[in-house]
């Protein structure tokens, strides 16, 4: 059984519930956190008695809010921390490999959406085969704001649900959405209240569970296949990604947030 240190894993009558559980920097991922996701989805995949895997964060404010600011060096990039990988392009890689297992694993994905599910959080969330959220939830990217973008499922997927443009709103305008708007845009299946959340995912992956497995996998397979084009665009969109990290106007947006003020991103505007 693997060990954890910014996930725990739990898998019981079928269920694999993964839970980012770094609640006191609202479950924002550091590259440890996105490594171990990915470790774990892949455990999930292994064990055949596992047939729903449900991802959630810990406690009752926040999903995930994407990547920790505070691990973010004054030049946008990660700080360099023993055992880690600092770089931005790196963390990047990462995620897109975070995305595809989400995205590729066999077995129905349900986030138990608990609070705040902003920036990469969002993402996450919106990969999922299934999202049942909280009614204090919260919705909404922060790219643009903040000197980042997702150049891949977490828009062109995006658009796939909403439509044109209440993608490009969400992205443009980085505003945020509660638990029945984003019911209404079709962001999420469920809406119900908080303490009843993982009782009724845990009941729809009930459901999943009297289903044929193999009937299931094909059908996921089937749903991926039309947007599988995406993926492409991940991987060109990530490698520009990388490079644009390097670049001051990247910086403006990291550098902005930590001291809490708004960005200036007129000088860049060519």
């Amino acid at each position: 059984m693997a060990m954890y240190t910014d996930i725990v894993y739990a898998a019981d009558g079928g269920i694999a519930t993964i839970t980012i559980s770094r609640p006191e920097v609202l479950n924002a991922l550091r590259p440890l956190s996105v490594e171990e996701l990915i470790e774990a989805f892949h455990q999930a995949w292994a064990d055949r008695t596992v047939g729903v895997v449900v991802l959630t964060g810990a406690g009752d404010r926040a999903f995930c809010v994407g990547g920790d600011a505070s691990a973010r060096a004054d030049d946008g990039g990660y700080k360099s921390v023993p055992g880690q990988r600092p770089a931005r392009a790196d963390v990047g890689i990462d995620v897109e490999d975070l995305h595809t297992a989400i995205r590729d694993i066999p077995k129905p994905v349900i986030a138990a959406v608990n609070g705040f599910a902003i920036g990469g959080g969002h993402v996450l969330h919106v990969l999922c085969d299934l999202s049942i959220a909280a009614e204090h939830a919260r919705f909404g990217q922060v790219g643009p704001k903040v000197g980042s973008v997702d150049p891949g499922f977490g828009t062109a997927y995006l658009t796939r649900l909403v439509g044109e443009k209440k993608a490009r709103e969400i992205w443009y305008l980085c505003r945020q959405y509660s638990a029945d708007e984003a019911l209404q845009m079709g962001l999420v299946n469920a809406v119900v209240p908080a303490e009843r959340l993982m009782d009724e995912v845990r009941a729809w992956a009930g459901e999943i569970l009297e289903r044929s497995p193999t009937a299931l996998k094909l059908a996921k397979a089937s749903f991926n296949a039309a947007s599988e084009h995406i993926r492409g665009i991940a991987a060109l969109g990530m490698a520009g990604l990388a490079l644009y990290y390097d670049t001051e106007e990247s910086a403006e947006g990291a550098r902005a947030f930590k001291e809490k003020r708004p960005p200036d991103f007129s000088k860049f505007r060519r």
